[in-house]
């Protein structure tokens, strides 16, 4: 008999299980069918923040998920945060210039 351990690989498992990257892709599946469905809906002026809650919904699952930034130091989900912040506050900056509603 040896005095030697194996190395238990579950201990160390920084990741999601298979079951939960299933969860995760039904759960990812759902919002993208509302975004499609947002599109072929009249919602009215809900339209644009609809979108932009269920895009940022979908980043928050997939970089803590699949980025595994869940398991990950604070530092890299602010990176991505920080991110996601500025990367809305362009397009909300670009979207109200094309729109006529900022004038020079």
């Amino acid at each position: 008999m040896s005095n030697t351990t194996e190395h238990d690989t579950t201990a160390d498992h920084h990741g999601p299980t298979p079951s939960q990257y299933v969860q995760i892709f039904g759960v990812l599946f759902a919002l993208t069918a509302m975004e499609i469905a947002a599109s072929y809906i009249d919602v009215g002026p809900l339209f644009l923040p609809l979108l932009l809650a269920l895009m940022a919904i979908k980043f928050v699952l997939v970089a803590g998920w699949f980025m595994h930034l869940k398991y990950d130091t604070k530092t890299y989900t602010g990176f991505m945060v920080t991110g996601l912040v500025l990367a809305m506050a362009l397009y909300a900056v670009v979207l109200l210039v094309f729109s006529g509603a900022v004038r020079s």
